[in-house]
């Protein structure tokens, strides 16, 4: 697993007091599959391309959404904000564009930067 993402021993022992208590049977080791998650959401991969070493594709996805519910990741992120200057963000935007959408600056169809300034 050695070019793969692991949260490593102290980023876990900070942020595990915000995971929810396990009901009965134990979970599964919750730095590797938190650890795919990440992965997964960084790469911009679907659950099941998570490599498997991080365990079971539809576990890692049963948690985050477990979780996602229950607002685990809010705490953490929260946790996390309390450093530095308090600003966390995290971004996944991302913009699909029709092959043609390239020329409408050419063809005049898209309004020029400078008009929209000057319209302000």
């Amino acid at each position: 697993m050695s070019d793969l993402l692991l949260l490593s021993e102290s980023q876990m022992r900070r942020i595990e007091a915000h995971f929810p208590l396990s009901h009965g049977v134990p979970r599964v080791d919750d730095r590797r599959i938190l650890s795919g998650i990440l992965f997964v959401i960084r790469n911009g991969l679907r659950w099941r391309d998570a490599p498997v070493a991080y365990g079971p594709h539809k576990t890692i996805y049963n948690r985050f959404i477990r979780w996602s519910r229950l607002g685990v990741f809010d705490r953490i992120f929260t946790e996390l904000a309390k450093d530095g200057d308090g600003v966390l963000m995290i971004d996944a935007t991302h913009i699909k564009a029709h092959r043609t959408a390239a020329s409408l600056l050419k063809k005049g169809l898209y309004p020029a930067l400078s008009d929209a300034a000057g319209a302000a």
